[in-house]
């Protein structure tokens, strides 16, 4: 297993094969990933705890909400952004195809 800091929380990669990829993220109160969306992995999320934000656009006003026990799907192309609340830490389980540099940031509150 190997952990990557990113600066929204960190991940733990737990499985990584040539079909797929296992993680477990952390993102921090009030923190949020970059919107972006992927050309080719797909992706299930799992939440594990917390309350996951979910943008599907660059409208800020748009927002679905995960609690604990819930899943999402992400399909190749679909535009995606998740986040926590500001009253706590939220943790997912990802689990992806194996494409862990395809990633094509939109907007990103961190400047990468």
């Amino acid at each position: 297993m190997r952990k990557v800091e990113k600066p929204w929380g960190y991940e733990e990669i737990w499985a990584e094969t040539d079909k797929y990829v296992g993680k477990r993220m952390l993102i921090r109160a009030g923190q949020r990933m970059s919107l972006q969306y992927h050309k080719v992995k797909e992706e299930t999320i799992y939440v594990i705890s917390g309350i996951l934000l979910i943008w599907e656009s660059k409208d800020e006003e748009q927002i679905t909400i995960l609690n604990p026990g819930e899943a999402y799907h992400v399909k190749p192309n679909s535009i995606h952004r998740f986040g926590a609340e500001l009253s706590g830490d939220t943790v997912i389980m990802e689990v992806s195809t194996p494409e862990l540099d395809d990633v094509v940031r939109l907007s990103d509150d961190y400047k990468r």
